[in-house]
């Protein structure tokens, strides 16, 4: 009996947590204006709709330069164009495309490569609605030193009736675990010892 009812406890928990989850997607669309930054980053996916929004906030001039992470190999730039809808001179000098990233953590190390060539403190991040919280944890423990402003950009998900169909609740329901699973990553990872902590030692025992 205790075990079914820590059963049912830790499924009301995550429940309740689901609720919380799809409430904060539903909540963040439209993405209010985000204050100017050093750059613009927009994860790719199935939707096109992302791209033109991080390429308008470009030519807006809320970052100094856009990097489009996850770019299929196969695309050229002048395929990438032609989807982001960008100005060429705007485009020609000022879009950087990643080939690297397959995946979240893959958009994470190369938005954190690209942020740390450039110096860049603030970026301005780009990516669906519902992928924008793990995105945005993904980010932050690539770049802990980089202040990010979320942009999501609405999808035809319906994050307020997320129920009503099969492919809504699949959806937010696996993005939801997989937030869940990076979450406990970060937790697990930050019970051990910090990075200065590790260089201690050495600092000790040089000369």
């Amino acid at each position: 009996m205790k075990s079914l009812a820590a059963l049912l406890i830790a499924l009301m928990i995550w429940g309740l947590g689901l609720l919380a989850f799809t409430g904060r997607v539903d909540q963040s669309t439209p993405a209010p204006e985000p204050p100017d930054a050093d750059g613009v980053v927009v994860l790719t996916g199935a939707s096109n709709v992302r791209l033109e929004a991080a390429t308008r906030l470009l030519e807006e001039g809320k970052g100094k330069r856009l990097l489009i992470s996850g770019v299929n190999r196969e695309a050229t730039r002048a395929d990438v164009q032609t989807v982001t809808r960008a100005v060429k001179p705007i485009y020609d000098c000022c879009v950087d495309l990643g080939f690297a990233a397959a995946n979240t953590v893959g958009n994470a190390l190369e938005t954190a490569e690209w942020a740390k060539s450039k110096d860049y403190k603030s970026l301005i991040v780009v990516t669906a609605d519902y992928h924008m919280p793990r995105s945005m944890l993904e980010l932050s423990a690539a770049m802990p030193g980089v202040k990010l402003y979320s942009y999501p950009v609405k999808t035809d998900l319906n994050a307020h009736r997320w129920w009503k169909t099969t492919l809504s609740a699949r959806r937010m329901i696996v993005e939801y675990c997989k937030y869940l699973a990076i979450l406990g990553r970060e937790a697990f990872l930050g019970l051990g010892p910090k990075d200065k902590d590790k260089a201690a030692p050495a600092a000790k025992e040089a000369p």
